[in-house]
């Protein structure tokens, strides 16, 4: 092997290792940008979560589940859903009697508190129901029993950031070892190619 094939070959596998690290080094921490509804501050420090639901026909929330010191939570308590989704908010049995009453949007009305585990109201909304629905569970309104429902497209929306910090979400330990684990592995197969392709061919059998 000549002297600019050796050169050649010597920055061929330095650049395939910087790259193979670079790599190693970022999988799995692109952070995008994601968009939630905006409840107008309805559900800040609210338990219940919140949850993307979309494509999805059927969905069901919780009522009673745990949350805001006792089972006093909507689960999830915001969901953003299609038009045309029926959503069915069904009874745990705890935390006393509950119920769904509309505070804004769609005309949810459950009626009288219930405690009944597997109790359900199913409300199906249509298109004049598209925007933000905001509601609550009457005895429990100030303990923060609320829930809201964004419908269709057309609502408002907020956009979370990717955490501070180089614009990268912490990345787990695990992970972590699984890249540099990948890395070295990478480095060791180049470095085995570059020894076999700078010595490997460069013998002679003399007659």
């Amino acid at each position: 092997m000549t002297d600019g094939n050796v050169d050649m070959s010597r920055r061929a596998f330095l650049g395939a290792a910087a790259g193979g690290a670079a790599v190693a080094a970022t999988s799995g921490t692109a952070a995008a940008q994601t968009e939630e509804p905006d409840f107008g501050g309805y559900l800040d420090g609210v338990d219940g979560g919140y949850e993307d639901l979309r494509g999805q026909s059927e969905v069901t929330i919780e009522v009673g589940a745990e949350g805001n010191g006792g089972a006093l939570a909507f689960a999830p308590a915001g969901v953003w859903i299609d038009v045309g989704t029926t959503v069915t908010w069904e009874w745990t049995g705890e935390g006393g009697g509950h119920n769904v009453i509309a505070s804004e949007g769609a005309s949810l009305e459950s009626g009288a508190p219930v405690a009944e585990a597997g109790s359900t109201y199913e409300y199906t909304f249509e298109e004049g129901d598209a925007g933000i629905t905001k509601y609550h569970c009457a005895p429990h309104e100030a303990l923060g029993m609320l829930g809201a429902v964004a419908v269709g497209e057309e609502v408002p929306v907020v956009t979370n950031e990717p955490p501070s910090g180089g614009n990268l979400p912490s990345v787990p330990d695990s992970a972590k070892a699984l890249g540099v684990a990948t890395t070295f592995a990478m480095i060791a197969t180049l470095g085995l190619a570059y020894f076999f392709m700078k010595y490997g061919g460069d013998y002679e059998i003399d007659d």
